[in-house]
């Protein structure tokens, strides 16, 4: 993300900030940004009628540049575009006052939003995006008999890059379906990742599996390359780590990162950081439960108590339509980092921050034990 303008009061948080997406994985920080009561200007097309003097009229498409207050925003996550429906707030030529308009945010084209208080965690948000460092880009391929999931991750984001289904036959004493089958499943992987990985930004490529379909598939492909005499993958192969994991389905990407081999990689990652405390919460959880507390209610007792020492979020709680909401949880955020606590907020596009999502959103690692 590029910082083009930043127009903030110091008195009451309210002002500007003008943006330009220059990557898919921005148009999630938009996202995350963008919220219901907020304006939003940016650049749009919008499909005109004109009529000539002879009453014949004529439709053509042209490119505005529109004010809307927004009402809803919609992400789809596996084109990485942001769609924005509001209100026009500012006179237009072609779009009346208050009249409903979509816009759809697009890369390389600034926008500018708007609030009447811009809070810590939107702020964060911004420097976070614009924190070319802060990128960690991983793929990983996870497999079982038949079945391979392959993903890419980002600092922010886990997306669901492709799905390869063989099927398989069973062994059979005297044929050789089983191995044709599985040849050709590995043959798929292969392509699979070859289309989807770019091999000069991606750090490692996890290859996880139960039983030895990794090593399998990793000789497949290894072989293949010489054989092709594929020299950018060749040259790839030290990145390629083979790791356990219990199935094919993108759940298991969460064993695979937690693995040590694959942290030592991206120790100083952000995503890195965050697998480790979430693996520490619920080893708290299960060694000293009365030092892991999740739900709101208990997390803001320990807070008040000065117990937190990591306050673990999901970035959910901070697009909720209701106001009241999200200024609790900013609260609770700005009272653990008073008292010198650590904030983790959790992208909810991560295994991690599904795994925080289902134990409500929020939870604490403690300094010191709290029974109920």
């Amino acid at each position: 993300m590029k910082l083009v303008r930043k127009n903030i009061h110091s008195k009451d948080g309210s002002g500007s900030v003008t943006l330009v997406a220059e990557e898919q994985e921005d148009m999630w920080h938009a996202y995350n940004l963008v919220l219901a009561g907020d304006s939003l200007k940016g650049s749009t097309i919008r499909r005109v009628v004109t009529e000539s003097a002879t009453g014949s009229t004529d439709k053509s498409s042209v490119r505005i540049t529109l004010t809307i207050q927004v009402e809803t925003v919609e992400f789809d996550t596996q084109a990485c575009m942001l769609r924005v429906n509001g209100r026009n707030v500012q006179e237009n030529k072609f779009v009346k006052m208050g009249g409903y308009h979509t816009l759809d945010l697009e890369m390389h084209k600034p926008f500018t939003i708007s609030k009447e208080c811009w809070d810590m965690i939107a702020l964060d948000r911004i420097q976070q995006a614009c924190d070319v460092a802060a990128r960690a880009d991983i793929a990983g391929i996870l497999l079982e008999e038949g079945l391979a999931t392959l993903c890419l991750v980002t600092s922010s984001m886990t997306l669901v890059r492709g799905r390869v289904e063989v099927n398989v036959p069973r062994k059979r004493k005297g044929s050789s379906g089983h191995e044709k089958g599985m040849k050709r499943f590995f043959e798929q992987c292969y392509q699979a990742i070859l289309k989807s990985v770019d091999f000069n930004v991606v750090k490692v490529l996890i290859v996880a599996s139960p039983g030895f379909y990794k090593e399998q598939l990793f000789d497949h492909m290894k072989q293949t390359a010489v054989q092709t005499d594929n020299k950018e993958f060749l040259q790839f192969l030290p990145k390629i780590l083979l790791i356990h994991c219990s199935s094919g389905q993108k759940h298991a990407l969460g064993e695979a990162l937690a693995d040590e081999g694959v942290q030592s990689r991206l120790e100083d990652t952000k995503f890195a950081t965050e697998v480790r405390a979430l693996a520490k919460f619920f080893e708290m959880l299960a060694r000293d439960p009365d030092r892991a507390f999740y739900g709101f209610r208990h997390v803001q007792m320990a807070a008040e108590k000065g117990g937190v020492n990591t306050l673990l979020l999901s970035d959910d709680l901070f697009r909720a339509n209701n106001v009241s909401i999200r200024r609790q949880y900013i609260a609770l955020v700005e009272n653990v980092k008073s008292l010198g606590g650590t904030v983790m907020i959790f992208s909810s596009l991560h295994t991690s921050g599904e795994q925080l999502k289902n134990l409500t959103g929020v939870a604490a690692i403690l300094n010191f034990p709290l029974p109920e």
